[in-house]
């Protein structure tokens, strides 16, 4: 498909005032590290919500998304809805943690929570960890899916996409840092959001198509449109829905949905104003996240299954795409292709807004480990500012030079790497959940819980087939999930019990700063009175939160479960079931905003 002067009048206005934003923010980024990586920690709920939202509106994930749906239909995307749970958890329990905890990357804490070497290798080793090698995967999956965008829709070389894609984001990344990033998130969600609603709408004009009615009754459609799996069939439903609403949710670390809140969706709850804004940028992220994005792109999904109903349908209308490439994901963009003139200069737009709101945060993000967590914590420790900003400028290029190599080496589809990103933290979940309110855990208890997880996930990716392992009613990758969840878990808390606790100095700064409070902590706060340190002075006298929290939790869940099942009736066309499940969201955002109003925050 070509792109007429009008298409490419759009996308260069839409790159004009991306770089603008960058430029007008990179007055005050250079000032220091705070400002380059937290934006002066003054940032307001509003923005930050939008930007976390934009983040994970990345270009990988309508084409995540749609092989989804044709694999499995709707239902498959409770592998990524039950992470709702972690993000209610993050809300009402952790975010006002964060906040308090004064911290510049989620990787300070472990210096802060943690004593001694093992806590100085924890977080140096994790700053390469997760700023290098999981940074790099996941903006290689995202560059992925803009390589097949920009072959399906542009006829693009490879090379040529992520060269192309590459230099503006870097440019207002290195330029303007968070804030530049944050600013142009807000911008760059509009146009994404409105570039996914037009692509479903003109997904279901299709001659083959026939309007939204037509694709609600096509014989293969139909059995793909449930949200709950086949409850009869426990082959189904076991993988589909219960594991990851009972299991995946908090045993699982991943990106954007770390259990306790922790990567960028740390970075942005530090970069807010007071704990308020931090406890409202996360509800409003999954808000929008989990209720209102979805439907759009699985729209989307349902239409090419009536317009390609296999792969072999796409490859007859685009005999370049590669074997490589030919996945079920691939159907997004080959979808997109429909659009007319000045309608796909502006879809394209807004799939490189999507693709450029992630990488933006990923760049800033990962370079904040790497300048914070280890160069100025083990290579340079009296760098001035400058210099260090200047860094966090040099590791955004090479984070990008580094996502783009691997995109163009060793990924082919969007699911391989969510697979692989599920596997990698399974079962250090807990950890993440546990950490703030139970004293005993420690360095190595985090230690272990990587090493194994990681050292299970490579074993059981590159050396065992789903297949070979399949049992019962359990596919091969929920067995392998299962197993990793549960030999990580049991090793990681014996070593917590055989290893010596942290130094009780370690302990009683940190619940001093952070104020935990409840049953995990006794032992410490007793021990601490009974020399005169009264670390729970501020908190002494009043009820401990958690049991409004959890509240709070469940009550947040039912709302937005039921915002996005009431937005899917009424595209299915049941509008009393809609009716009815969006009375009950709305009845409960009052019962949850008058329960988040007895909730104490500094």
């Amino acid at each position: 498909m070509v792109l007429n002067q009008l298409d490419w009048t759009i996308i260069s206005i839409f790159f004009v005032i991306v770089l603008s934003i960058g430029w007008v923010a990179s007055r005050t980024a250079g000032k220091n590290t705070t400002e380059f990586f937290l934006g002066g920690r003054g940032m307001p709920w509003w923005l930050l919500g939008i930007s976390m939202v934009a983040c994970t509106f990345s270009s990988d994930t309508p084409n995540l998304v749609t092989g989804m749906v044709r694999e499995n239909g709707v239902a498959k995307n409770w592998a990524w809805w039950a992470f709702l749970i972690t993000g209610m958890v993050t809300v009402f329990i952790y975010a006002k943690l964060w906040r308090r905890s004064g911290v510049m990357t989620d990787l300070e804490f472990y210096e802060m929570r943690y004593g001694g070497k093992a806590a100085s290798f924890l977080r140096g080793f994790r700053a390469v960890y997760l700023g290098l090698f999981f940074n790099c995967l996941i903006m290689g999956t995202v560059t992925l899916a803009a390589i097949k965008i920009g072959a399906v829709m542009l006829g693009l070389e490879p090379w040529v996409t992520v060269v192309g894609a590459s230099i503006v984001v870097v440019i207002y990344a290195s330029l303007g840092g968070l804030k530049g990033v944050i600013w142009a998130d807000f911008f760059q969600y509009g146009i994404a959001m409105f570039g996914a609603v037009l692509a479903a709408v003109v997904a279901v004009r299709q001659p083959e198509v026939g309007g939204l009615g037509n694709l609600l009754t096509h014989p293969a459609v139909k059995e793909k449109l449930s949200v709950i799996p086949d409850l009869s069939d426990p082959s189904v439903w076991i993988p589909l829905l219960l594991i990851p609403v009972a299991v995946q949710w908090w045993a699982v670390w991943y990106p954007g949905a770390e259990p306790g809140g922790g990567g960028y969706i740390a970075q942005r709850m530090l970069a807010a104003k007071d704990e308020k804004n931090a406890i409202g940028a996360t509800l409003l992220f999954n808000f929008a996240h989990y209720a209102l994005r979805p439907w759009p792109w699985i729209v989307v999904a349902l239409a090419s299954i009536v317009v390609y109903p296999d792969l072999a349908s796409i490859k007859e209308e685009f005999p370049a795409i590669t074997s490589e490439y030919l996945k079920d994901d691939i159907a997004y963009p080959v979808m997109l292709s429909k659009l007319g003139h000045g309608w796909l200069g502006l879809v394209v737009a807004s799939l490189i807004a999507a693709y450029m709101s992630t990488i933006g945060t990923h760049l800033n993000w990962g370079s904040s480990y790497v300048v914070n967590d280890f160069y100025r914590r083990f290579v340079r420790p009296e760098a001035p500012e400058k210099e260090l900003v200047a860094m966090g400028r040099v590791s955004t290029v090479l984070l990008m030079l580094l996502s783009g190599t691997l995109a163009l080496t060793l990924l082919d589809n969007a699911t391989q790497a969510f697979n692989i990103l599920l596997l990698s933290g399974a079962g250090s979940g807990a950890i993440y959940l546990l950490r703030w309110f139970w004293w005993r855990i420690n360095a190595w208890s985090e230690i272990v819980a990587m090493v194994v997880a990681s050292t299970i996930a490579v074993i059981l990716v590159v050396f065992v087939e789903d297949q070979t392992v399949a049992f019962g009613v359990l596919d091969g990758f929920t067995v392998k999930l299962l197993f990793s969840v549960g030999c990580t878990t049991v090793v990681w808390l014996l070593a917590t019990f055989l290893v010596r606790p942290e130094p009780v100095e370690t302990l009683r700064a940190f619940y001093r700063l952070t104020r935990p409070g409840g049953p995990g902590w006794r032992k410490v706060v007793e021990e601490a009175r009974a020399v005169g340190d009264d670390i729970d002075a501020r908190d002494r006298g009043q009820a401990w939160e958690m049991p409004i929290q959890i509240l709070c939790v469940f009550a947040g869940c039912c709302v937005i479960y039921s915002l996005l099942f009431s937005i899917g009736s009424f595209i299915y066309g049941n509008h009393l079931v809609g009716s009815v499940l969006a009375a009950v969201s709305v009845g409960g955002t009052v019962f949850l905003f008058k329960s988040f109003g007895k909730l104490r925050a500094d």
